[in-house]
């Protein structure tokens, strides 16, 4: 039986509303804010804690939650926030930066109103972006960049049954 053990503790809270995407910083971790303000985009990791429950921790596997996909899915070939540790990526737009009042403006983030925050990193293409992509035939038609987002049906590509 593995014992270790882990301490987290969010840095700051997603506040989405209306067309209306910020993160806000923690007090204690404002100062880590200086010079971000000159990245365009950061990667957000942050606590699905709407699927933090002992159900949710126990799923490895789902039923065909993308429309094109297979009858089922390992949950490590998804980005269900339902999985062993609801641990979630989102790289997004930096729209502004205060860091005196630790607000980091975002065009957009796939987190619920009040979703913790655990840490942010700048994206950085020598480190984040990869050339020679591969990925299974039934996400193909997906997207290639975060650009081409805008417009696509992503509703349609979900069954709702994760």
């Amino acid at each position: 039986m593995d014992t270790r053990t882990f301490s987290v503790r969010p840095v700051g809270t997603v506040h989405a509303g209306e067309g209306s995407f910020l993160i806000e910083i923690d007090e204690p971790f404002r100062p880590a804010l200086r010079g971000l303000s000159g990245f365009s985009h950061i990667q957000v990791l942050w606590w699905g804690d709407r699927a933090d429950t002992a159900e949710c921790r126990s799923e490895t596997v789902c039923r065909k939650p993308y429309t094109k996909g297979p009858e089922t899915i390992g949950i490590f070939a998804t980005r269900s926030p339902v999985r062993p540790n609801p641990i979630a990526l989102s790289a997004v737009p930096v729209l502004g930066v205060d860091a005196a009042a630790g607000v980091i403006r975002v065009a957009y983030i796939d987190a619920d109103d009040g979703t913790p925050v655990l840490d942010i990193k700048p994206y950085l293409p020598c480190t984040e972006r990869v050339r020679d992509v591969r990925v299974p035939a039934w996400s193909a038609h997906w997207p290639q960049w975060y650009e081409e987002n805008e417009g696509f049906d992503w509703a349609a590509e979900f069954t709702g049954e994760e």
